[in-house]
């Protein structure tokens, strides 16, 4: 079911169309009152561009929506263009392995110009369920950088970015770090990325040995492919903090590989007299080297739906990430 138009949304028209889909999903055509059971936990607020695969977020959203169920709202952006707005709603609707009836949750699709984002929080903030979480999913590092996203930002609890998508690091923490100035926490996926990375050097030290050799460390290189990359940063003021913490204090230092141009985490590396950890990614892999003791770990692609569903777990403030953002602003808010 749907509805377009150009000018304006009214907000009461789609939670009538809302209404009238639930109405049609809960008859039970067999009569044995198995109709479709509504679900909801969250409103999804998701930003994209018109130029983005759709068909690809709608399957990111789907495979997230049975362990997150949400009233989802997903924003095309036109880019600048004539103001307009127009919506349509539908259903997504999966059946629990052994059950007949079907779990639905309900998704509400706007089109939107540049010109029009100014009106955007007076046509979601109605359409929010009540009562629960509202986060905004911004999908693009342009309109994130616009003005009128502030208002946006200031709807939702949580704002989930990637800076990766921002040219610099500098830029990208001045624009994660923003955020909680309109009153939201802020998310980076850059940082949800990195959680292989910290569990595996967590688990470096859960050897004693290794343990013992924590107050001796003196210097932290963080190394990246071409220039400084934001991931690099956000590890590099993670591992300062934690040595920080039991008061070592080691030289830090960032370092370019060479080995190409994309700006990624290349390696980490811990060292102290006669002794050193080094994390180092190769070929998909994460290699953990202690001493003269090598072992190869899989580092598996971070797909779009494994980090919403990681960042969709946390309920709360994420201390670890909000530290390490702060942290991050000192260690490398002057890097280009």
């Amino acid at each position: 079911m749907g509805t377009a138009g150009t000018g304006t949304i009214a907000p009461e028209k789609i939670l009538r169309e809302l209404d009238e889909m639930w109405t049609a999903l809960s008859r039970d055509p067999s009569g044995e009152g198995e109709g479709a059971l509504r679900a909801c936990s969250l409103t999804l607020v998701t930003l994209a561009e018109e130029r983005e695969d759709f068909s690809a977020l709608g399957e990111t959203i789907a495979a997230l929506m049975p362990e997150h169920p949400a009233r989802t709202i997903v924003v095309r952006l036109q880019g600048a263009c004539e103001s307009s707005l127009s919506e349509r709603v539908f259903s997504q609707c999966w059946r629990p392995f052994g059950q007949k009836r079907q779990v639905c949750c309900e998704q509400v699709e706007i089109t939107a110009s540049d010109a029009a984002l100014a009106d955007l929080p007076s046509v979601i903030l109605p359409l929010a369920v009540p009562d629960l979480p509202l986060i905004v999913w911004c999908r693009t590092a342009r309109v994130a950088a616009l003005p009128e996203f502030g208002a946006i930002a200031a709807m939702a609890q949580r704002v989930i970015l990637d800076g990766e998508q921002i040219p610099t690091a500098r830029e990208a923490l001045a624009l994660v770090g923003g955020i909680a100035a309109h009153g939201a926490r802020a998310a980076d996926l850059t940082w949800t990325r990195l959680t292989r990375w910290r569990a595996m050097l967590s688990q470096v030290f859960e050897n004693r040995q290794n343990l013992a050799e924590l107050p001796r460390i003196s210097k932290v290189t963080v190394s990246t492919n071409g220039g400084p990359a934001l991931s690099a940063c956000y590890f590099g003021a993670w591992v300062m903090d934690a040595l920080g913490d039991i008061g070592v204090h080691p030289e830090f230092h960032m370092a370019h590989s060479g080995e190409d141009s994309s700006g990624e985490l290349h390696s980490i590396e811990l060292a102290a007299p006669d002794w050193s950890a080094e994390l180092a990614r190769n070929d998909g892999r994460l290699i953990v080297t202690v001493g003269d003791i090598a072992q190869c770990n899989p580092l598996r692609h971070a797909t779009d739906y494994l980090l919403m569903e990681e960042e969709l777990r946390i309920t709360g403030r994420d201390d670890s990430f909000e530290r390490a953002l702060a942290s991050a602003q000192r260690l490398c808010g002057d890097r280009k």
